[in-house]
């Protein structure tokens, strides 16, 4: 079984930063074989991608809407991940989840159970 346990959500001013973190575990699970993603779901809205990084932490991908302002990173020896977001703005108010899949799966199978990020104006 593995768990995704997220942590570092909260309430922020527009402008601020916020980092989060997730941390991967299970018995038999090999992190530094997974690629690791970032998405967050908004009240009322479907649950977007925001961010992914491949199992080395050599390759990145971002949504347009948070290029240049998050930055995903891992370390493999922690078996976590994080989410630096800079400049955040109000419409980033979401509930933040991370997620796991094998490097060359096509689809997430393993998800964390989120994390609060409210962004006030």
């Amino acid at each position: 079984q593995v768990q995704l346990v997220e942590s570092g959500g909260g309430l922020v001013h527009a402008g601020g930063s916020l980092r989060l973190s997730c941390a991967a575990s299970g018995r038999t699970f090999d992190f530094s074989s997974y690629a690791m993603g970032w998405f967050r779901q908004a009240p009322g809205k479907e649950r977007e991608f925001v961010a992914t990084i491949n199992w080395s932490g050599g390759v990145t991908s971002y949504a347009d809407s948070v290029k240049g302002r998050f930055t995903i990173s891992r370390d493999n020896a922690k078996n976590t991940i994080y989410l630096q977001m800079n400049s955040l703005k109000p419409e980033d108010t979401a509930v933040y989840y991370c997620a796991a899949k094998p490097q060359l799966f096509p689809t997430y199978n393993y998800w964390g159970q989120g994390t609060q990020v409210t962004v006030s104006s």
